[in-house]
């Protein structure tokens, strides 16, 4: 028998545009043993069929109201998707078969940007699905390779109920990073797997450039340097220190030009013995010169990237599908604002994991 499913849609505006977008979504699954258990900040007027809700009546932490899902659930596979999120029809039927395996604990999926958004919003998604802007962490944004993860965010997460509660399921203290949470102990303290599998899509809208955008991002590098300090099994890595040292770089390059010029002064106060230092801080300089030189070559790269993958899309959809500007157009602009908005994103990601990193004692929601 095939087992139960429980969604849990956890929803936390009000007259939120998205959440009929993603039951409707679930209502289309092909595999038809689930239900849907809905938890809000505050009573939404929605009768959809398997649907049962819980509400609040004022402001709750998403890791609560995960939690509180869970312990409402009658299925023995707990299914993650947040409200700003809609499955693919093949979603659940994708991620159940892995749970036929005892040592796979949870499962997880690419959350795709939907097609047919404002370009702010494509704006952002690029940001976080291209090789550059994610990093080796590009396939949560768009399908790639089959593979096992110890972090997995929980806009697209399917856990196995008796392990979640085991753990003690999301640990409120942290958000955004709850999931973070959860994943460690799932894989380090029960010793199991998650996969990661292309397929269990769902289409996930972003944030919109810019200060929307920056804020969300903000907010995960504060709290991913947090965890590289507290939780360093899965966040004290290189990769996520790569943004800061962009940061530090780019603040030194101005500062020392700065001082470079100011040392040409002729005046006595500025010239006197200050002639080995700035020589010193020429040659750094020159080397970050270089350095940047090759990150913006890399983020041209990228953004090459970009356009091939829109390009190639929008080559291959159906004729009265497409929205819009011209394919070619729209994959040439997008392709160019993923250069700017990708270093703007960086410098933000960077000044905010030093944050968390060094100088956060405890995080407040």
């Amino acid at each position: 028998m095939k087992p139960l499913v429980s969604i849990i849609v956890i929803d936390y505006k009000k007259k939120n545009p998205y959440l009929v977008e993603c039951l409707e979504a679930i209502g289309k699954q092909t595999y038809k043993n689930f239900e849907i258990i809905l938890v809000c900040d505050f009573r939404v007027d929605l009768d959809y069929p398997k649907l049962r809700q819980k509400s609040y009546g004022h402001y709750v932490g998403p890791a609560e109201k995960r939690d509180a899902g869970a312990k409402m659930a009658k299925g023995e596979i707990l299914a993650f998707i947040d409200d700003d999120a809609f499955p693919s029809k093949d979603w659940l039927a994708s991620l159940v078969p892995h749970f036929q395996k005892t040592k796979i604990t949870g499962v997880g999926g690419p959350g795709v940007t939907p097609p047919g958004v404002s370009w702010q919003e494509a704006a952002s998604g690029w940001a976080s699905a291209s090789p550059v802007g994610a990093g080796p962490y590009a396939y949560r944004f768009l399908p790639g390779k089959k593979q096992y993860v110890d972090d997995y965010p929980s806009m697209n997460l399917a856990v196995r109920k008796i392990d979640f509660m085991k753990v003690g399921g999301y640990d409120s203290n942290f958000w955004p990073g709850e999931d973070t949470k959860l994943c460690l102990d799932l894989t380090h303290k029960l010793h199991k797997k998650i996969i990661y599998e292309p397929k269990a899509i769902v289409f996930h809208h972003r944030r919109p450039i810019f200060f929307p955008h920056l804020r969300q991002n903000g907010n995960f590098g504060l709290h991913r340097g947090f965890f590289a300090r507290i939780l360093p099994e899965t966040s004290l890595r290189p990769i996520y220190f790569l943004p800061s040292a962009i940061l530090i770089g780019f603040i030194y390059l101005i500062l020392s030009t700065l001082f470079l010029f100011m040392a040409r002064d002729p005046s006595p106060s500025l010239r006197g013995g200050m002639t080995d230092v700035a020589i010193s801080l020429h040659q750094i300089r020159t080397f970050g010169i270089y350095s940047f030189a090759a990150y913006f070559f890399v983020l041209l790269l990228n953004s090459l990237w970009v356009y091939i993958v829109i390009a190639r899309s929008e080559a291959t959809r159906p004729a009265g599908t497409r929205r819009g500007k011209p394919h070619s157009t729209n994959a040439i602009f997008q392709s160019l604002l993923s250069i700017p908005v990708i270093f703007i994103t960086h410098l933000w990601y960077g000044a905010r994991f030093l944050q968390g990193l060094l100088f956060t004692g405890k995080l407040i929601q």
